[in-house]
């Protein structure tokens, strides 16, 4: 019991503090020391520590020399980096699936998935975007799981955990740019061409297309800074960006 109680606060001080990190309240640069965090947090130190010890995996945090940890900044082209990593590292395991081959159990459960974000889009052109969105992670973890390898799922969650290069980063404030819905159906649809080229065990073209398909992150916030920059403080993660 006591085991469960510590695992539960560890991972309270972590979704709280991701949080913080995320919004702003605290700023890149912000120094972070157990003992008042756990006095804030209501928590003894060692969730804390191991919550700090997470987020540095992650890469928000960086260990401050004398003891505690420092909240990171990044630079726009940080940003940039990291979409392009999350492509690479996804078309990597859309390669290595088409090459090793794919149970069918598994190409079942993940074209479920698609099917299910069709349903998504209403015949009016209207869109569930709560539903896209979940859809829409839940197909990224299964592309990466698709090679068999738990080393490449690992490495492609870790970089996913960086806000700004979750597939799902942009997705929810384009409920507010015409542009973006309409880009929808065109992401949804090279989903699809994935897939058919992991089942045509075409390595090369699932690879490219996946990490074509990871761009589209790139165009959607070049595009908020470029025409609606009063949106950019509501995509998760952007406080941490300084230029």
């Amino acid at each position: 019991m006591e085991q469960i109680s510590h695992k539960t606060h560890t991972m309270r001080a972590i979704i709280e503090l991701r949080q913080r990190i995320f919004s702003g309240a605290l700023p890149g640069g912000t120094r972070l020391f157990e003992v008042p965090l756990a006095e804030d947090l209501g928590i003894s130190r060692t969730p804390v520590r191991e919550a700090m010890s997470r987020l540095a995996e992650e890469g928000l945090l960086d260990r401050a020399r004398g003891g505690g940890f420092i909240v990171r900044s990044f630079r726009f082209a940080d940003v940039i980096d990291a979409i392009e990593l999350r492509g690479v590292l996804e078309g990597t395991a859309a390669r290595l699936a088409a090459e090793r081959g794919v149970e069918p159990l598994n190409l079942a459960r993940i074209r479920q998935t698609l099917e299910a974000i069709d349903r998504c889009f209403g015949a009016a052109g209207d869109i569930d975007l709560d539903a896209y969105s979940e859809l829409n992670a839940q197909f990224h973890d299964e592309l990466a799981a698709l090679a068999g390898s738990e080393l490449v799922r690992r490495e492609v969650e870790r970089v996913k955990r960086l806000p700004f290069a979750s597939p799902s980063a942009f997705l929810p404030d384009r409920a507010y740019i015409a542009t973006f819905r309409r880009t929808l159906p065109s992401q949804h649809e090279q989903h699809w061409a994935i897939l058919a080229a992991i089942e045509a065990r075409e390595g090369m073209r699932a690879e490219a297309l996946a990490r074509e398909h990871a761009r589209a992150a790139r165009a959607n916030l070049e595009h908020v800074i470029a025409e609606h920059r009063g949106l950019i403080d509501r995509l998760p993660g952007m406080a941490l960006v300084v230029g």
